[in-house]
């Protein structure tokens, strides 16, 4: 297992049995572990819906949507069979938090996928875990087992007389499929590529059924809330942010790490003393906040002192994403941190839709010959044009990922494309080791 880290400012949620020895069903047990399921048993299913609606709960996978009001949406009359799927497909760069949870607590999302169904009348559950995440896949599915055998998963839950199922699959490694529909599409069998909607999920999902899909860490997030309350969980948030996040530290840090911290904690604050502060005396430079998809903010933004909940990062001009926190010090190149942004979109593509597919091939083609000092004035404002006509043109968003980091690294550092400019190589070479060849590894 990972090494654990912790600081004093952190409130565990989530993470209170990391290090517990809660992989094991028994001691899960011993720590509270299935009472909420047997609560919500006791419950009416709008019960449960307005419960997590109530406590503030959005969506942790990046959309930040009302995890409570999204359950809503499932019609209570059904021809098909209603499903609940647990997105682990976890591939947006930066994070790193939904492997933790699998590998300290998978319990917690089990339990968590049970609640859903009861609150939507779903009997049956999927969890999707990430292709390279192949060595969880023996925790999960021993995990499964386990309730089994028990007899918290099958038919007659708790003596409920309901009946529940839960399945496991293992991804291929494709980014795409962490987009909800074209994880159905793979749960399916077919190859990952988005759908067209309408219809929504929430009416025509899994086979055509009602389908309630969650990130791993929102569902494992769920019996914390039935246990504790809406009031408690909605609480310990900032207004209309409710709760914790497991927020991932990572880039030039004294302290990188997974920190559980209250929505709208200060990003100031999480990079100087949670993350320890930037090694060697550097400056800050810029911070990625939400994962590789999301506008990047610089220092003056950053000391502004922005807090990190879906509405304050928005309004700041970017994105709380997926949590992951990457920090870039004075010595980074913003050409070459762009470049191989664009790299990882320009491969992940499905290549379902033109702009996506032939935007990020563009955009990569032109920073590996901008960054080696091959590039033209005319080319920085091009790419700004072509991002921003990626922007809302794709079946699903991992246009808009590819899109509004570039536009961001544009508007913002400017000058840095600039300094690439009349046969010049990148600069910051030295420092970042990056390579000056027309072919970067």
């Amino acid at each position: 297992m990972a090494d654990l880290v912790s600081h004093p400012d952190e409130v565990k949620v989530v993470s209170k049995r990391f290090g517990q020895g809660a992989v094991n069903i028994d001691r899960y047990l011993e720590l509270d572990g299935y009472k909420a399921v047997q609560k919500a048993l006791t419950m009416q299913p709008d019960e449960i819906i307005n419960l997590v609606k109530n406590s503030g709960l959005r969506g942790r996978g990046g959309a930040g949507f009302n995890t409570g009001l999204k359950w809503s949406f499932v019609p209570k009359q059904s021809a098909k069979p209603k499903y609940i799927l647990c997105n682990g497909d976890e591939s947006e760069p930066g994070t790193c938090k939904d492997r933790l949870i699998f590998e300290h607590d998978p319990h917690a999302i089990i339990e968590g996928v049970m609640i859903a169904g009861l609150a939507v009348g779903a009997q049956t559950g999927y969890i999707y875990v990430r292709g390279e995440y192949r060595y969880l896949l023996e925790i999960v599915q021993k995990a499964i087992a386990d309730a089994y055998a028990k007899g918290f998963l099958g038919k007659n839950i708790f003596d409920s007389g309901k009946t529940f199922d839960i399945y496991w699959h293992g991804g291929a490694g494709a980014y795409e499929v962490g987009e909800e529909s074209a994880l159905m599409e793979s749960l399916e069998g077919k190859r990952g590529i988005p759908r067209i909607r309408p219809p929504f999920p929430a009416v025509v999902g899994l086979w055509g059924g009602p389908t309630v899909i969650n990130n791993a860490e929102t569902l494992a997030s769920v019996p914390h809330i039935l246990l504790g309350g809406a009031e408690w969980y909605a609480n310990l948030g900032s207004p209309k942010n409710g709760g914790t996040r497991l927020f991932c530290l990572s880039g030039n840090l004294n302290k990188p790490g997974v920190y559980e911290l209250p929505m709208g904690y200060s990003l100031k604050k999480m990079i100087y003393e949670v993350g320890g502060g930037i090694p060697n005396g550097r400056k800050l430079k810029g911070v990625v906040p939400g994962g590789s998809s999301v506008a990047i903010l610089t220092a003056d933004e950053v000391n502004a002192d922005v807090a990190m909940d879906f509405d304050a990062m928005l309004k700041a001009g970017s994105m709380l994403g997926s949590g992951g926190v990457v920090v870039l010090d004075d010595t980074a190149c913003i050409v070459n941190f762009a470049l191989r942004t664009i790299k990882f979109y320009k491969h992940e593509s499905c290549g379902w839709c033109i702009p996506c597919r032939e935007g990020t091939d563009w955009l990569q083609k032109t920073l590996i010959r901008f960054h080696s000092g091959g590039g033209v004035k005319k080319d920085i404002d091009n790419m700004y044009y072509l991002a921003e006509n990626m922007l809302g043109r794709t079946f699903c968003p991992l246009g808009d990922a590819a899109a509004m980091p570039v536009i961001a690294f544009v508007k913002k550092f400017r000058q840095e494309f600039e300094d690439h400019l009349d046969g010049k190589p990148c600069p910051f070479a030295k420092h970042s080791g990056a390579q000056q060849s027309p072919v970067m590894a």
